[in-house]
């Protein structure tokens, strides 16, 4: 882990300006520094540099920070890979991790490797452009399909001439290693011939380049297109050390100001797809690499977008293209990322589309999209007879393993019901058909299902006769098995304040308390101070006040204090976080909840770091006063290391308990309560207070 203090020392080395002008094109406006800025798109300057305060400001997006968050942001990279870029440029060494000395010498040298790698794909990109512009046959081409020369110029569009050993005339040695792994030479293989007499050629011939960026901007690999008939009409670079089609997804580079800008990104099929688009403003479109979307694809858009389109064909090819994108969404789909498929017509592709019947009517097709809720019933439904009890049953078993691939939620909730009310079955059935339907614990997670104890889950409502109500009936959430804390951990019992058990304000137990005896106040003594009892003598009026009298009282600290407090100064304990628990973390009401969002996009993004680091990272976020208002005051005094994940479950538990209290609560409020409900809550509370 990188010491905050060299943090703080690389901050103080670096000027912001010097940074930021390298990706950024600025000029000086008084004591500060203006450009155009490169989260959006606009067309006067917004974005601040400020030298004295180290800081970039944008009053357009409102996007800030400082050097470190300025190339975060900007190059899609994590935090220690912008430190480690910040500190290459100040010439510092950022201090070592706990690696041994030969892991650090691996990785230095695969680093150099791929270094090495890039330059010589980058010197080829060169070569390419330069031979598009003399090459009218080329032009043409592109002309023809709509585009400008801004549009080739954005995406560095390029040609590769006929011939076998045309690269020969870009680099000094067509026999160089490096040609062949970067996949830009093709080595034939003759096992009878050694390496010097086997023939070299060039890969891409003939063909409109497009090279394929990282989302550094490096470039990674080339996609080619044959401008007249051919096969292959796509030709991509083979897999490398730095190129991984499965991973990347081309014009991403080129794409994020624009995404920014419309709030979604727009996934097609292919290169010519992406940059036609982008003539038309659509400059938020990406491609796959020839191959189905994946789960890689789709978290590395999620951390520039919470909304992702995916565009098909709706011919057959595009159907079955839009299941595998729907496989590999839905692991990371929830209620606050969006999701939609868009068909267009079978005659079209987005390229034509666009070009034929205008930008307008393409954005009403963005507009139209399905949601993924909508896609995964149409696809389970494809093909059943939905009239039948066989179609029905059909239908869900399709249906079940794309729902298992949900991850818990609401969501997930709400699908459930939408798919036994189209299969004609109560919810509460299907659930408990379903039930083993749910993904395993993370291996990560300490407790594994096996071991466990069983999770007590809520009494089914009682209807009108007193009995227990019917099938139709949808149970109540459960509580997870980890409220109830872990009956293999052993130990001694793990002390909690007391005030930690204080429920949350607005939220008292429904049990009916005993009326308190009204104490008859007895004089001892005058009030001269002349007799002496139990509060003893002397005059009264001389007596030391207390301070805090006539002043608000203080409320003491909530659970979901102690929970937000806790996850604040010790990161690893987000690995202990199962599925139940984290939606309860997440609908804490206010700003309780508001910060376990922005704490969770953070440790998803950096993962766990010490506290220094947080601190900085929520200072940068101007959310510091957020968590010390949520954690009731200032966050200095850490946990105890000692049974730390136990005290943490304790807390859960105790949250879990303000939770059903509030219910329990809300029902003996209600003019017609429902005391079979009640009572449940009751049984579960002396439960988890037990446990």
């Amino acid at each position: 882990m990188i010491p905050p203090g060299f943090i703080q020392d690389l901050l103080a080395r670096v000027d912001i300006v010097d940074i930021v002008g390298r990706h950024v094109d600025l000029k000086k406006a008084g004591i500060n520094h203006k450009g155009l800025c490169p989260f959006h798109g606009e067309k006067s300057p917004s974005f601040i540099v400020s030298p004295s305060r180290q800081t970039f400001h944008c009053f357009g997006c409102g996007q800030h920070g400082n050097a470190v968050g300025f190339l975060m942001e900007h190059l899609g990279i994590g935090f220690v890979d912008a430190v480690k870029d910040l500190a290459q440029q100040a010439g510092m060494q950022v201090p070592e991790d706990d690696r041994s000395p030969q892991q650090r010498e691996a990785e230095k040298a695969q680093k150099q490797r791929q270094a090495t790698l890039t330059e010589v794909l980058a010197k080829a990109s060169q070569h390419y452009r330069q031979q598009l512009k003399g090459n009218p046959r080329a032009i043409d081409y592109l002309k023809g399909r709509g585009l400008t020369g801004q549009i080739a110029l954005q995406f560095g569009l390029g040609y590769s001439p006929e011939g076998w050993r045309t690269l020969a005339s870009a680099f000094p040695s067509y026999d160089d290693p490096l040609l062949v792994e970067t996949g830009l030479v093709i080595l034939q293989d003759d096992p009878g011939k050694s390496e010097a007499e086997q023939r070299r050629y060039d890969r891409f011939r003939d063909r409109i380049m497009f090279p394929i960026r990282n989302v550094q901007g490096e470039v990674i690999g080339f996609g080619g297109r044959v401008l007249d008939k051919g096969e292959p009409k796509y030709l991509n670079s083979p897999e490398t050390p730095v190129f991984h089609k499965g991973k990347e997804l081309y014009g991403l580079y080129e794409a994020r100001p624009a995404m920014r800008r419309r709030g979604y990104a727009l996934v097609v099929e292919g290169y010519m797809d992406v940059v036609a688009l982008a003539q038309h403003d659509f400059g938020n479109a990406v491609a796959t690499l020839g191959t189905a979307c994946t789960q890689d694809h789709v978290q590395k858009l999620f951390r520039f977008t919470e909304s992702v389109v995916f565009s098909f064909d709706g011919d057959a090819a595009g159907r079955r293209a839009a299941g595998r994108a729907l496989e590999a969404a839905l692991p990371h789909a929830n209620e606050t990322r969006t999701i939609k498929f868009l068909f267009l017509p079978t005659e079209h592709d987005p390229d034509s589309y666009v070009r034929e019947l205008g930008a307008e009517a393409f954005e009403r097709c963005v507009e139209n999209a399905v949601p993924l809720s909508r896609q995964l019933m149409e696809t389970a439904a494809e093909g059943c007879d939905l009239g039948t009890p066989e179609g029905r049953a059909k239908m869900l078993s399709v249906a079940k393993p794309l729902w298992a691939a949900l991850p818990d939620g609401l969501l997930k909730r709400q699908l459930l019901g939408e798919l036994a009310r189209r299969a004609q079955l109560p919810d509460a059935e299907l659930q408990s058909l379903w039930a083993n339907a749910l993904p395993p614990p993370a291996p990560g997670q300490r407790q594994r299902a096996e071991q466990r104890p069983a999770t007590p889950r809520a009494q089914p409502r009682p209807s009108a006769d007193g009995g227990q109500g019917g099938a139709g009936d949808e149970p109540y959430f459960d509580i997870p098995a980890s409220a109830y804390g872990d009956e293999s951990a052993g130990g001694d019992e793990v002390h909690i304040p007391h005030d930690a058990y204080a429920g949350d304000a607005g939220a008292p137990s429904p049990q009916q308390e005993a009326p308190k005896q009204q104490r008859k106040w007895e004089p001892r003594g005058d009030f001269k101070g002349k007799g002496k009892g139990k509060w003893g003598g002397g005059d009264w009026r001389k007596r030391d006040q207390d301070p805090t009298i006539g002043l608000p009282r203080k409320a003491p600290p909530a659970p979901m204090d102690h929970a937000v407090r806790m996850l604040l100064l010790h990161g690893e304990l987000w690995n202990h976080v199962g599925e139940q628990d984290l939606q309860l973390l997440h609908e804490l009401p206010g700003e309780h909840g508001q910060l376990i969002a922005w704490l969770e996009r953070f440790l998803v993004d950096h993962g766990p770091t010490p506290w220094a680091v947080l601190q900085a990272a929520l200072l940068e976020a101007d959310r510091m006063e957020l968590a010390e208002r949520v954690c009731g005051g200032p966050i200095s005094a850490p946990v105890s290391e000692e049974h730390l994940e136990d005290e943490f479950r304790v807390v859960m538990r105790r949250l879990w308990i303000s939770r059903l209290r509030a219910e329990a609560d809300q029902i003996a409020r209600s003019p017609q309560p429902d005391m079979g409900r009640f009572q449940s809550l009751l049984k579960q509370i002396r439960e988890l207070e037990a446990a």
